[in-house]
């Protein structure tokens, strides 16, 4: 059960990253499900070290969205940077 928990909540924190980012129209729904997945991933080795929260997407949480958006929105701006030469 928690992976399907994992897949919805990965793609809502990839939908609100492609929003934030300005990608929304280039990805689809499975995009967005990987880049909240990887997003909660990125963001989870981020948060963890530097500010000591943790947060799983396998359990809904409002942190876990929280940081899996943060981490979805570092990898959207890095594949602006690798594909555009700027960071939106």
């Amino acid at each position: 059960m928690g992976w399907i928990i994992a897949i919805i909540v990965g793609g809502i924190a990839g939908w609100l990253a492609s929003l934030v980012m300005n990608r929304d129209a280039s990805m689809g729904i499975f995009w967005n499900v990987v880049v909240g997945c990887i997003g909660s991933l990125i963001g989870n080795a981020l948060a963890g070290p530097l500010f000591g929260v943790e947060g799983s997407v396998q359990e809904f949480s409002l942190t876990g969205l929280i940081i899996a958006l943060v981490g979805a929105v570092v990898l959207l701006a890095i594949v602006n940077l690798v594909q555009r030469g700027r960071v939106r």
